[in-house]
């Protein structure tokens, strides 16, 4: 069940970047993730805890709070009616402009491509490049 959780690293980035949505979990450090009844916000954990949401509240965080940026991930490479590789793609827009996209392609898995597109949504985030 932990893969549904996003990492811990992931986990203390999305603190620093605001997130503080009730959880099923919270990470009591790198190594330790504490699952069960949702946690409502900061204030019911242990301070030494960080917030542990699952990959669609993280995604759907970032959908909420910078609307200007739109985020895909998808199956880039179909052989023998099998998807082979998964790619992301993430542009930010300014008055329904486009003025940046990042993409990156070749994961193997479309978890894997998830978890990119995260990262790579946070490095935007914690760089203002939005």
């Amino acid at each position: 069940m932990e893969k549904e959780f996003v990492t811990y690293e992931q986990a203390l980035a999305l603190k620093e970047l605001g997130f503080d949505e009730p959880c099923f979990g919270t990470w009591d450090r790198p190594d330790k993730l504490w699952a069960g009844n949702p946690v409502n916000g900061v204030l019911d954990i242990p301070e030494d805890n960080v917030l542990a949401p699952l990959y669609q509240q993280a995604f759907r965080w970032f959908r909420e709070k910078h609307k200007n940026i739109k985020f895909k991930v998808q199956p880039s490479d179909v052989r023998d009616g099998l998807y082979n590789f998964f790619d992301y793609e993430i542009s930010i827009f300014e008055n329904k402009i486009r003025i940046k996209s990042f993409s990156a392609g070749g994961y193997e898995s479309n978890e894997e491509a998830e978890l990119a597109c995260l990262d790579k949504l946070i490095e935007i985030c914690k760089n203002k490049q939005i």
